[in-house]
């Protein structure tokens, strides 16, 4: 998740030089990157990551022989018409995965993104981040889950406009129909606090 401001310019190469040497026990902290400037990305909190593992878990048993994959955190997105790199809390992609280059860490055609929103970073998820996911010709989902209360935006592809449905009680089912599954919002948020 993104919370700082960027530091300097860099070229695409430059970032993912850098990038593929934040390992966890390295200095460097790892960022998305957009035009050119790195943003800082922090530690999630418990429900951030529980949602996080609940989605992809979920996912993973339903996609079971679907053809299609999900992946969680780690798997980089490149945006080349936007020159910008994301790290999606919660992806799918399904057929043949197409990736940037030969390392296969920076994934060129998710079908569904999942951003599970804080505070620090619901503006940019909703604003230059949904903007440039937007020009994805892969991209016909794009989910945004509240952390601290049940609501989950789902945005669907409809030609050239996305079409916004959301969902805010737990007996609800989300369905994802480009994957051809629906979740419930009941397994989306099991086990996570909310505040009182």
């Amino acid at each position: 998740m993104a919370t700082g401001a960027a530091q300097t310019y860099l070229t695409p190469q430059e970032y993912l030089t850098l990038e593929r040497k934040a390992l966890p026990d390295s200095e460097i902290v790892r960022s998305e990157y957009l035009n050119g400037e790195l943003i800082a990305m922090s530690g999630a909190s418990f429900a951030h990551n529980l949602i996080t593992y609940n989605i992809s878990g979920e996912l993973r048993t339903r996609l079971r022989g679907s053809g299609c994959l999900a992946f969680a955190n780690e798997m980089r997105v490149s945006i080349p018409s936007a020159k910008s790199y994301f790290y999606p809390d919660v992806g799918v992609v399904c057929g043949e995965p197409r990736f940037e280059d030969d390392v296969f860490d920076t994934l060129l055609n998710p079908i569904v993104v999942v951003e599970v929103l804080s505070p620090s970073t619901e503006a940019y998820d909703r604003g230059d981040k949904f903007a440039h996911y937007r020009q994805l010709q892969s991209l016909q989902e794009y989910i945004l889950v509240s952390q601290d209360k049940v609501r989950i935006d789902h945005y669907v592809r409809h030609t050239t406009q996305w079409i916004l449905t959301d969902f805010q009680e737990l007996d609800q089912h989300l369905p994802l129909t480009s994957i051809q599954c629906e979740l419930p919002l009941q397994e989306i948020y099991e086990r996570v606090p909310f505040p009182e």
